[in-house]
């Protein structure tokens, strides 16, 4: 008799996608390789889902939905186990971030996560650890969603130059990822600002920081490190937080100015293929 792993579906959002999958495929007289050929896929990867091996994506969540008629089960649980993917120590802000009506970053060295193309979030966060990299990838444009509702937070974003200069995964991700950039422009809750080098020394010195705004909570202030983050609704951290930002959006170039200087660094830094000179 095979061994059917059992799963405990309190454990995790993870295995409780896991145990909902069984139970409905199962509900509907369906054997793994059946419900694969249904939804194109392998009743291998079906198995994997099952059994937690493997994270589930969206697509395969709506196709799921599609196939077993479950009214959106699978395509709301995905949210929460591709959240669950996050480091720990960061869900607490992804929670937050989701719930934020106003965002402003400034960022030294890496695009915001929020901007990301999959390529580009893929060469980050595969930096040290590649094992994980389809779920990290997966969770990061998960959180990008929150740009994609009917009344989206207003986003303002400060990229320190070396974020432009700096080669992320070839010149084909990067040129990809100024492009993503620039389609931003005409997003009336989107603004991107460059700060250039020859701004000298700036209120962002000390890294990079987040600012969230809500309706009806506190401010909140967010800083990255190296293996955990720190959130903090301190008013008087707020306060000179907000007045630093505020610094770094004089500083900055306009948001006009942001876009024809993104749009030459792709062209003369990423451009496909380099001139020759001619003899």
């Amino acid at each position: 008799m095979a061994n059917i792993q059992t799963l405990d579906p309190s454990a995790s959002p993870l295995d409780y996608y896991g145990w909902e999958l069984r139970r409905q495929r199962e509900a509907h007289g369906l054997k793994q390789g059946q419900l694969g050929e249904i939804i194109f896929c392998t009743g291998s990867l079906i198995c994997q889902i099952e059994t937690t091996k493997k994270v589930p994506t969206r697509d395969f969540s709506e196709r799921v939905d599609a196939a077993l008629g479950t009214d959106g089960t699978f395509s709301r649980l995905i949210g929460l186990v591709l959240r669950s993917q996050l480091p720990t120590w960061f869900q607490p802000y992804a929670e937050m971030e989701a719930k934020a009506s106003y965002i402003s970053t400034y960022q030294a060295q890496v695009v915001y996560g929020l901007l990301q193309t999959e390529e580009y979030a893929r060469a980050v966060l595969g930096v040290e650890d590649r094992s994980k990299v389809d779920e990290m990838a997966a969770a990061r444009m998960e959180r990008q969603r929150i740009l994609k509702r009917d009344q989206p937070p207003a986003l303002w974003v400060i990229l320190d130059e070396a974020a432009l200069l700096r080669d992320i995964g070839g010149r084909d991700v990067m040129r990809w990822q100024l492009a993503h950039l620039l389609s931003f422009q005409d997003n009336p809750w989107v603004q991107v600002q460059v700060l250039p080098f020859r701004t000298g020394q700036h209120a962002g010195m000390m890294g990079s920081f987040n600012l969230l705004r809500f309706d009806d909570d506190p401010d909140l202030f967010y800083m990255d490190g190296y293996d955990q983050g720190h959130m903090t609704a301190n008013p008087d951290v707020i306060k000179e937080r907000s007045v630093g930002y505020a610094r770094l959006q004089a500083s900055a170039l306009s948001p006009e100015d942001s876009a024809k200087l993104i749009t030459r660094v792709m062209e003369e830094r990423y451009a496909t293929q380099h001139r020759t000179e001619e003899c």
